[in-house]
Order: structure tokens, then sequence, then C-alpha cells
């Protein structure tokens, strides 16, 4: 059964393509995905994301819990009201999940994760936990409200309960406030400033309300889609699964090597795969032809050998074609991918395309 967020009907009164995502009914746009990408780069949008997955954990080893359960590494967090970044790995290295990891007062913790993996990551938090004193709560109760935009805090503040503007105005990415119920942070899906809002599903309309009222374009997964792949975000799914590890997904920054005492799951496998090395690399593409970059499509690096496009959209904002590969070891600038029937060239770079608002690369060199 497909389900539907608390906010499902007024996305369908406000003109939304609704469509299935990852089990859930879901606006793609609500009419034109081209201007709802341009009103978050440049002014502020607002997203349901209230499919996304939240799992609350306290108990006494929730600290020393989560150190085994993720490759990051929680300690990392000075104290409450920070945040991190991390990927949840199987014993073979692969991904099970990448996701946001919050430390509350109290040694208490919140995961925000995706939506597609929903039971996968509860079944595995519920099975690695059993020698830990670590409650886990899934959160069906609250809904997720994602305000975008370097016009976001301005425009937002209004819609805030006032116990929170003072605090929410000054924060840096990755750092959040509550009060009550009410649970937000500075971070998103986008690559520009932005406050994710977790709230009781009952006050949820009303802040969506407000927020239009206050000047947000709703947009939907169509404009999240070509902002996140242009900010260098990657999908689970498409840019990482079970079988590959961080190693080979351009994320093995969020890694915690150190302390080396530290024995997450899924260590002994990526400390071998640095070991012998020769490992496939994770970039960008940037296409240097007609034609648009797809999931799945063959790219030719000679003498090196072959790989595959992982993500890849027609930017709007640098107005050509980008994405992501997996591609072999090697030293090389170019490669070729085939796009129907055709050998396009394509410019490697880092696998970050826009930064605030701008191209992050040279545009004249590609």
């Amino acid at each position: 059964m497909v389900r539907k967020t608390i906010l499902n009907e007024i996305h369908r009164q406000a003109g939304g393509r609704m469509v299935e995502f990852a089990g859930w009914e879901l606006p793609l746009h609500y009419g034109s995905q081209l201007e709802e990408h341009h009103a978050v780069r440049r002014d502020a949008g607002v997203f349901d994301v209230s499919h996304m997955t939240v799992i609350d954990l306290d108990g006494a080893d929730c600290s020393r819990f989560l150190r085994m359960l993720l490759a990051n590494d929680v300690d990392r967090l000075s104290g409450p009201g920070k945040a991190l970044y991390s990927c949840m790995l199987n014993e073979s290295g692969g991904i099970l999940d990448d996701l946001i990891v919050f430390r509350r007062a109290g040694d208490r913790f919140r995961i925000v994760s995706n939506a597609a993996t929903r039971d996968k990551v509860i079944s595995w938090i519920q099975r690695q936990v059993s020698r830990f004193s670590v409650g886990i709560l899934p959160r069906q109760d609250l809904a997720i409200i994602a305000a975008q935009g370097p016009e976001t805090r301005r425009k937002a503040r209004d819609g805030l309960p006032s116990e929170l503007h003072a605090a929410v105005m000054p924060l840096a990415p990755f750092e959040f406030a509550e009060v009550g119920d009410w649970f937000i942070s500075c971070s998103g899906y986008t690559g520009e400033d932005g406050l994710e809002i977790i709230l009781p599903q009952a006050d949820a309309a009303a802040l969506w309300a407000v927020l239009i009222a206050n000047g947000f374009r709703p947009c939907g997964l169509g404009a999240r889609d070509t902002l996140r792949l242009e900010a260098g975000m990657r999908l689970y799914g498409l840019d990482m699964d079970e079988t590959v590890s961080p190693l080979e997904s351009g994320l093995g920054w969020n890694v915690a090597w150190e302390p080396v005492e530290r024995q997450f799951i899924g260590r002994k496998a990526l400390e071998e795969q640095r070991k012998i090395g020769q490992l496939r690399r994770f970039v960008g593409l940037v296409l240097n032809d007609k034609g648009v970059l797809r999931h799945g499509q063959k790219v030719v690096v000679p003498p090196f050998g072959e790989g595959v496009v992982t993500s890849g959209i027609f930017s709007p904002t640098l107005n050509r074609s980008v994405g992501f590969a997996r591609l072999p070891p090697g030293s090389y600038e170019r490669a070729w991918v085939e796009i129907r029937g055709q050998s396009k060239e394509a410019w490697i770079t880092l696998p970050r395309f826009v930064r605030q608002g701008r191209a992050a690369f040279d545009l004249d060199r590609i």
C-alpha cells in the first residue's frame, strides 16, 4: 500500500503532480520543476520530506552503541545541539544507508535516514542493540518540512514558535535547536542555506501554510534531485548501496579511523580495501557535448577500463549535463559516455558542481 504524508491533500490542492517514491505518494512538481529549482538557488523553496525515517535513541549506552554502529564517530560531537553525517555499514563494508545523527541533551540521539531503507535500517539497529542498554523509538508521529534557499531564514522566522527565534537564526551547518516537540536543524539536501523542521504532524499544515504565505515556493521531488546532484550529494540506491563501500563512493571523508581501537561494523573490510588499494574512483562528470547523463550509462576510459554513471541530470544552474560516475583506478581527466549509441566526451571534476548558487569549477575550462 502506498503511504501518504499528512500534507498529501494540500499538495493535491496546490496542483502537485503526485507520484510514488519509496512507497510514498509525493509531489514530483507543482507545474514547473525548473522554476522550483531556481527558486531554491535564488530565493526560498519548501519541501515536504515527511517520508524520511526518524528514530530516537536513549539509554546509558547510546554513545557506545552508535560508535560501534556507524562509520563516523559520534564522539566528534562536542555536545548537545550538534550533528554529523555518517554511513551505516554491513560487515563487508557495504553501505546499508547514509544518515544524519543528532546529539541531544542527556546523551540522547536522533537519527534521520532514508525512506526507502526504513524497514531494513530499523531491523538492523534492533539486531545490533541486543547487548546495549539503549531504547529505540521510530517516530511515525512526526512530519518534516525542509525550507531551503538563501532567503530561508528571513522568510521562515514568522512561521516558527517565538521560543525558537533566537536559537534558530544563528545556527551553523549541522547545528540544531529544539523546543518541546519542535526540532530544527541547519541542514538540507540542496547545497543552500536552509532549515529542516521536524514537528508534530498536527502542526505541519499550519507551518506549511505560513511558509507559502511568506513567499516560499512549494517544491517537489524533481527539483530536489537536480539540486542535490548539483550540490554533490549522493542518493542511496543509485550512487551507493550494500555492494559498495564509502571508499568507492566518494565518502571516505566521513569514516573516522581514529581512535584505532574503535571497532565499528565494517571497519575490518574497509581496512582491507585500503591495504589492497586499486579502489575505483568516484568522480563528477561534465558532459562536453549535447545529451544528458543518466544512471546506468557506460563510461569508457581508455586504456584504464570501463565504469558507469550512477546519477545524471541536465543542470539548470550550469545549463549543461552533469553527473556522478564510478570509474576504474588511474590518473586521467576525460572519459567517454555511451549515450544512445554515441560516444560523448566528458570532463572529470570533483563530485560537486554548484556552490552558493554558482559553478564550483572553472566553466571556461570545460
